[in-house]
């Protein structure tokens, strides 16, 4: 009789992994406001090719050798500095030999990451599903 209930248990307990797996990683109702423009888009894949996060971060993600890039946008305000910095370089960061083109699809890509929060964040709610709501910016951004 042990064994039929260990194995009622452990049936149950799984089936409940499942469906609890289930809802929490098929809800996106928590990223329906954050939609990257082509551009910016664009602007990431030059990120991630040319291993941007090894060094720098995103929400608190990254290396640690260079600063959080979460907010650039927003401490900065100046495009041309920005633009700058992509290719010459600061300290320890190399120099790249980034197009004009290229130079503003990673300025789109700091400008919408900047409108989706502040990090860190510490208007952030943790709700009873284990989703962490944040406050936005702005949730308009360029298509």
């Amino acid at each position: 009789m042990k064994p039929k209930k260990n194995l009622l248990i452990l049936l149950l307990l799984t089936t409940l992994f499942f469906v609890y797996n289930f809802f929490i990683y098929t809800d996106n109702s928590s990223y329906g406001n954050i939609h990257l423009s082509e551009k910016a888009i664009r602007g990431e894949n030059l990120w991630l090719k040319n291993n941007c996060n090894s060094c720098h971060q995103i929400y608190g993600l990254g290396g640690y050798l260079g600063p959080d890039l979460t907010n650039a946008y927003s401490f900065r305000k100046n495009d041309n500095y920005l633009k700058a910095m992509f290719n010459s370089g600061i300290k320890t960061m190399p120099k790249f030999d980034f197009n004009e083109s290229e130079k503003e699809e990673l300025l789109q890509f700091l400008k919408e990451i900047d409108q989706t929060g502040h990090y860190p964040s510490t208007n952030a709610k943790i709700k009873p599903n284990g989703w962490v709501e944040i406050q936005y910016k702005n949730d308009v951004h360029e298509n």
